[in-house]
């Protein structure tokens, strides 16, 4: 007899080409018979979120499948440089001075746009779900973290598009929110967004807020969980990760010490999730996938060790439902008092 799914809800980290990683700990998760029932992602969270949230909306992928579709994602075609961006030297140095990236990111764009057309996603209003437990503005298959540096602010897509932006959120693009959540600034061209007030935000890599939004599918009602919320993280352990957590601030190291600034820049961008994923009932459902030989911005990364990451992420998957058991996390972290 087949065996009865179990239901689950998946929050990605952004990590850039470390994401492979991610995919390696989700098809473990999907071999081993859970269901997916939303995902929660930010910047290459939401790249392989919105194929796991296409495939969980369609029943067509099995989790071979999205091992499949994600090893055949050229990382080398991200680096896609403008007309004025090709100029050696001058054109990179102008678009850093501008704040425009110093790539398109059209190739990802258009990719993660194919894969979903393919599955017969388009827009969130296609990936619409019936739970009659959640807020109205929450029933996607799909939720992306964005930073909004226009109003200030983190924004959450689907969820927000109405309240933020005045936009029916059935209509906006699926690829175009992931396209933003992925904008690390000064690499990728940030996205745009006009209102419906006529204000036009500018839109840039959710990590800027929240690289591992691990709490954005908890309930807020004080109701017990229906099912597990895993979280699936390729950030490294801080302090001792810090070296490969952003390469762009390798320059300060030429500096000295001490190294303030850097550390300075890093607790700006993870401080709130690491705080966050030192609870203990936050890490004890968190797959923690060991990316440290692979840098955020690798892109030209060989296929073998494309596999090896993979492969990482798949044994992180494994090893973290080994001792898994949802009865006792209840009794421990969501009982009566606790």
């Amino acid at each position: 007899m087949p065996r009865t799914p179990k239901r689950a809800d998946l929050v990605l980290s952004g990590g850039g080409v470390k994401g492979v990683g991610l995919v390696g700990a989700v098809v473990a998760l999907m071999d081993a018979g859970y269901a997916v029932q939303r995902v929660s992602g930010t910047s290459a969270g939401s790249i392989v979120g919105a194929v796991v949230a296409a495939a969980a909306q369609s029943g067509k992928l099995t989790g071979s499948d999205v091992k499949e579709l994600a090893l055949q994602l050229d990382y080398r075609r991200f680096t896609d440089p403008g007309t004025l961006e090709r100029v050696p030297l001058l054109g990179p140095s102008l678009a850093l001075v501008r704040g425009n990236g110093i790539y398109r990111g059209d190739y990802a764009r258009d990719w993660v746009h194919d894969q979903l057309r393919g599955l017969g996603v388009t827009t969130f209003g296609d990936l619409a779900i019936d739970d009659d437990e959640l807020p109205p503005e929450q029933r996607y298959r799909l939720v992306v973290t964005v930073s909004d540096v226009t109003t200030g602010q983190l924004v959450r897509l689907p969820w927000d598009y109405r309240r933020v932006y005045g936009l029916d959120p059935d209509e906006q693009s699926v690829a175009d929110a992931v396209r933003a959540s992925m904008s690390i600034p000064f690499f990728f061209r940030p996205v745009t967004l006009t209102s419906a007030a006529g204000l036009t935000s500018t839109l840039m890599d959710g990590g800027l807020l929240s690289n591992f939004p691990i709490d954005s599918l908890d309930r807020r009602d004080g109701g017990a969980p229906r099912w597990p919320s895993f979280g699936v993280t390729v950030l490294p352990n801080l302090p001792q990760g810090n070296d490969r957590l952003i390469p762009a601030l390798d320059a300060l190291r030429w500096l000295g010490p001490p190294r303030v600034l850097e550390d300075v820049i890093t607790t700006v961008l993870v401080g709130r999730d690491q705080a966050y994923l030192s609870q203990p009932w936050v890490s004890a459902r968190t797959i923690r996938v060991d990316s440290t030989d692979v840098g955020f911005l690798d892109f030209d990364i060989s296929d073998a060790d494309v596999e090896a990451l993979y492969a990482k992420g798949y044994a992180a998957g494994r090893d973290f439902l080994s001792t898994w058991n949802w009865a006792a996390y209840r009794r421990r972290f969501r009982s009566a008092g606790t």
